[in-house]
């Protein structure tokens, strides 16, 4: 469950972008493949690579070969593949999923980037009071001669700290499981997904994200020449978003029916009015893919923008809490000394 079940973003857009280089200068599709596959960044890429020749030397296709390796490869990249088998534009599908996975990768950087601070401070303050507790929890105080219990929960001494650390790691284990699990499964994320895209801050975030990935596979699967159909199912696969796939079934039917993409993707309420209307404008002038293209940059820029102000606004929560924690613990023993004066000026008198 917790293993990644599929290659790394890192192996998968060193593997497409030396495919793209070496297609695209006519190198034959085997040995491509066992080139691009040398020093990959993933020890499985090169077994699965060996399959996939295997595969292509008796007859197969190129996405049928990457179809046999099941989810070692994504479905994005399998269907991309097959879009470009199918229209004669592998070097140049390659290309785009080797941007694509370098976008992925970027955005956890920058991700990782911004939060790694606040994240440094909690881990400090939670080593501090934990030592906090140890410290004060073997110090004798009063005359029935307790421990100072610090946190107020019965936790002193040196089984206090344990305990007071155990719970943080398991916390944190219980959220990196979870967080795991959203990641991996379908039905979790049709479940979490709409979810958080309700929510103020990181709503905007995900959708303006998703809408990137959806314009961005569109404009590529159309403009390769890939039926509607495929290319919608595709597209809003490429999203990652639960919200927009759970709509697939809906824009399709709204499409068959008759309506433009821009009134089928309304139907939807995924997608905001701005974005509606370039797509209504690009219907009437024939552009779809063109300006979808354009219009996947814009977002993912609106995205970087909406990831920056919520890291900003996660690392301000972060700081707040450990400086609550900070201010607690401060009083907090200030009124156990408080307390201890008190008692010893009664007992003076």
């Amino acid at each position: 469950m917790l293993t990644n079940p599929q290659l790394s973003w890192t192996a998968l857009a060193a593997f497409s972008r030396s495919m793209s280089r070496m297609m695209e200068a006519g190198v034959e599709v085997r040995k491509s493949l066992q080139t691009s596959s040398r020093q990959s960044a993933d020890r499985r890429m090169a077994g699965a690579i060996e399959n996939v020749v295997v595969s292509v030397a008796s007859g197969r296709t190129l996405a049928e070969a990457f179809e046999r390796e099941g989810e070692l490869f994504p479905p994005l990249f399998r269907d991309l593949v097959n879009v470009g088998e199918q229209t004669g534009s592998v070097p140049e599908v390659f290309n785009a999923l080797a941007k694509y996975y370098d976008s992925r990768i970027k955005q956890i950087k920058d991700f990782r980037a911004a939060i790694a601070w606040p994240v440094i401070q909690l881990v400090a303050a939670i080593g501090i009071i934990g030592l906090l507790v140890f410290i004060l929890g073997i110090l004798p105080t009063a005359d029935n001669g307790k421990p100072f219990d610090v946190l107020g929960l019965g936790l002193y001494g040196a089984t206090g700290a344990g305990v007071w650390f155990l719970g943080w790691f398991g916390a944190a284990v219980a959220g990196f499981v979870v967080w795991k699990m959203a990641n991996r499964s379908t039905a979790w994320q049709v479940a979490l997904h709409p979810v958080l895209l309700g929510l103020p801050v990181i709503g905007p975030c995900m959708r303006s994200f998703a809408i990137s990935r959806f314009s961005w596979c569109f404009a590529l699967t159309q403009q390769a020449g890939m039926s509607i159909k495929p290319s919608l199912e595709c597209s809003l696969k490429a999203t990652s978003n639960g919200a927009f796939q759970m709509a697939q079934p809906l824009i399709w039917q709204e499409l068959a029916d008759g309506e433009t993409l821009a009134d089928a993707l309304t139907a939807s309420k995924l997608f905001p009015n701005e974005y509606l209307q370039f797509v209504a404008t690009a219907e009437e002038t024939g552009t779809v893919p063109e300006q979808l293209d354009r219009m996947s940059h814009l977002f993912e820029d609106d995205a970087h923008r909406a990831m920056h102000r919520m890291t900003a606004i996660f690392s301000g929560v972060i700081w707040a809490g450990v400086a609550g924690i900070v201010i607690f613990f401060i009083f907090r023993i200030a009124m156990m000394y408080v307390g201890l004066l008190n008692d010893a000026v009664k007992q003076a008198l």
